[in-house]
């Protein structure tokens, strides 16, 4: 047994949908020993009536078959008979069935055009049909995915290593027109393709290197890892072919050698099972798979004559276990594009408007240029190009001489310096006041908090460890501070947040815990553990945020690490009360969400369908279209159903 390690190749690893199939008749099919000692399997020719040349096969559930070729779509019963045909010129072949309907996915081959179909199992009968753009290189292969949220994604897979991720479908239909979710860069030899829904995972063939894995997932980042190499680096002999994704495992075809290659996906990497000798074919080169109880019922394609084989082997299924379930929410607005591209959104703020809350505005940082001022519906208002800043965050009621003025202040990277913007209260345009010096060699996270007395206070971190807080004066016209608190924290931190209401101060040390204090300028340093890394929470700790619910306040956490939000009591003994992550919004044309780094919340009504408040957060990977990064919102009162809060 060769064992192949498997890294994280996403950053998120969801549980999702597998399609359930029927269990065939087995007197049609021979069945091999065992998946773990069988070396050989009885390979059974098939001869159908129509589509007999074909190259692009699927098994359907009630021993069923689907092929592709010049003449159409062929629905075929297991003894070959014809039972509808869908016209056309076609090749390539992947589908999903759900219950009395087909999505199909095929390529016509004149215009090079990635071709849906939505029709009846039984007959073939087209309910909807979704034609994609011609692409500018030549179709290789398609392979459908069923993400978390029910959401079905194309891959196409080109010639010299071109390839594309669409958004096709929701809920068992075809949208009315596809919506490009990324580019893929895959290896110069690609041609065939699998997809794992379960564990979203993306298996590509490179005919005379191996099949590597990449995440299935729309917000997965670009990385592959192997699962095989051709000989001498890895299990295969020659030529890597045919491929087919089964429940937590693959089939892979090594066509020179005649060999069925088995690997099960544990939670580190990839156990290659015994290969089945195909004896009996010439190339084999295209593969066919339908799994259920155990037992997997192929479909050989030989390159050599196009000669069909079937046969059945036992799986024993995957020995790897998917993170726990836990709901997927949908942004209902993203902000405009952050103008710096790159890895430039980081932390957004919220400034609520006095007299009108449906006019209250989104603050983000640029961390390469400035900030951006947002409306709710996302678009952008106001850009200040004043330098990288970081971390932002707003109060209100400061006295700024005969004024009183809304504060914003955030961590200016240029000058290791707090960076601090009047808020007309009347129309929430900012302006800059300037500049506060701090001692901070590399300035980091920034919170503020407002104290019994009406006093404001700026909280920076540095990457060091350390925290500097500052008393903000503004009586003479002009904005000062005052040092009036210093503690550290072993490792680097960045985000904080201070309950006003509580007077508690919480920071985030990244690879370690949150960490609770009292927010008081001359109050004890000593630190209480919140919640830790392990379990719900996973390294990055990032963006923290308190939602002032009256009787129970909740502190929402950026875990990074696994692309979700962990919700908790903010008082003693902070109870965990849930998880959640942030999907595509196929209705609305929104990605979702990953590699969050700040986040915002509140509690406030800001009418709509924000009136239990809403939560804001940076999104580390633009897609659906690929661009730079921006800034989603999600209703509060989806968190508080989907993890039933009070």
């Amino acid at each position: 047994m060769h064992r192949y390690p498997l890294n994280p190749l996403a950053a998120l690893v969801l549980s999702g949908l597998l399609l359930g199939c029927s269990k065939a008749d087995s007197s049609n099919v021979p069945t091999a020993d065992t998946a773990h000692t069988a070396s050989k399997v009885e390979l059974q020719a098939w001869q159908p009536s129509h589509a007999a040349r074909a190259e692009s096969w699927q098994l359907l559930g009630n021993d069923q078959r689907l092929a592709a070729d010049a003449e159409g779509l062929w629905l075929l019963d297991a003894g070959g008979n014809r039972l509808a045909q869908h016209p056309g010129n076609f090749y390539s072949l992947d589908v999903r069935q759900q219950n009395d309907q087909l999505l199909i996915a095929t390529t016509a081959t004149a215009s090079q055009q990635p071709t849906l179909l939505r029709t009846d199992t039984s007959n073939l009968r087209l309910r909807q049909q979704l034609i994609l753009p011609a692409t500018t290189y030549r179709i290789e292969n398609l392979c459908l995915y069923r993400d978390e949220s029910h959401n079905l994604h194309l891959f196409v897979v080109g010639e010299e290593g071109m390839g594309d991720q669409w958004l096709v479908g929701n809920d068992n239909r075809l949208l009315d027109t596809a919506a490009h979710v990324r580019s893929l860069r895959l290896p110069p030899e690609s041609e065939h393709c699998a997809v794992d829904d379960q564990q979203h995972l993306l298996y590509i063939s490179e005919e005379s290197v191996g099949i590597w894995a990449y995440g299935a997932h729309p917000e997965a980042e670009q990385s592959r890892q192997p699962v095989d190499m051709v000989a001498p680096f890895g299990g295969l002999q020659d030529m890597v072919a045919g491929l087919a994704a089964i429940p937590g495992g693959l089939l892979a075809l090594d066509a020179d050698a005649r060999q069925l290659h088995r690997y099960r996906l544990t939670g580190d990497s990839w156990d290659s099972l015994e290969p089945i000798a195909l004896d009996g074919t010439v190339e084999p080169e295209r593969i066919a798979v339908r799994t259920a109880n155990q037992q997997s019922e192929l479909l050989l394609v030989d390159g050599d004559d196009g000669q069909l084989y079937q046969t059945r082997i036992a799986w024993p299924g995957s020995a790897h276990t998917s993170d726990a379930d836990i709901p997927v929410l949908l942004p209902t607005v993203q902000t405009d594009p952050i103008p710096s591209p790159g890895d430039a959104a980081d932390d957004p703020a919220i400034w609520l408007h006095p007299g009108d809350p449906a006019a209250s505005r989104v603050l983000g940082t640029d961390k390469r240029n400035g900030l951006a001022v947002y409306d709710l519906n996302g678009r952008q208002l106001q850009y200040l190009a004043v330098g990288r800043l970081n971390n932002v965050d707003v109060r209100h009621g400061f006295q700024l001489g005969e004024q009183r003025v809304d504060l914003a202040v955030a961590s200016n990277r240029d000058h290791n310096s707090l960076q601090v913007f009047a808020i007309d209260p009347a129309s929430g345009q900012l302006r800059e006041l300037g500049q506060i010096a701090t001692p901070l060699q590399d300035i980091y996270g920034l919170c503020m908090g407002s104290a019994p007395d009406g006093s404001l206070y700026a909280i920076a971190n540095d990457k060091d460890g350390r925290f500097l807080q500052y008393r903000l004066n503004g009586s003479n016209g002009e904005i000062s501070a005052e040092l009036v608190r210093e503690f550290a924290v072993a490792t680097q931190p960045e985000g904080c947040v201070v309950d006003d209401l509580r007077q508690r101060l919480f920071i985030g040390e990244e690879g370690e815990a949150v960490w609770a204090l009292d927010a008081g300028a001359d109050a004890s340093t000593e630190m209480t553990r919140v919640i830790g890394i392990g379990g719900p929470i996973k390294a990055d700790i990032e963006g923290l945020a308190i939602y002032q619910h009256p009787e129970h306040p909740y502190l929402v956490i950026s875990s990074q690490g696994n692309g979700s939000y962990a919700v908790l009591d903010a008082e003693p003994p902070y109870q965990l009360r849930g998880s959640f992550r942030i999907g595509l919004n196929s209705r609305l044309g929104i990605d979702g969400v990953s590699e969050t780094d700040g986040l915002e919340v509140t509690s406030v009504n800001l009418g709509g369908q924000w009136s239990q408040g809403m939560l804001m957060v940076q999104d580390g990977r633009k897609r659906m279209p690929e661009g730079n990064q921006n800034y989603k919102y999600v209703p509060w009162q989806s968190i508080a159903d989907a993890l039933q809060l009070d």
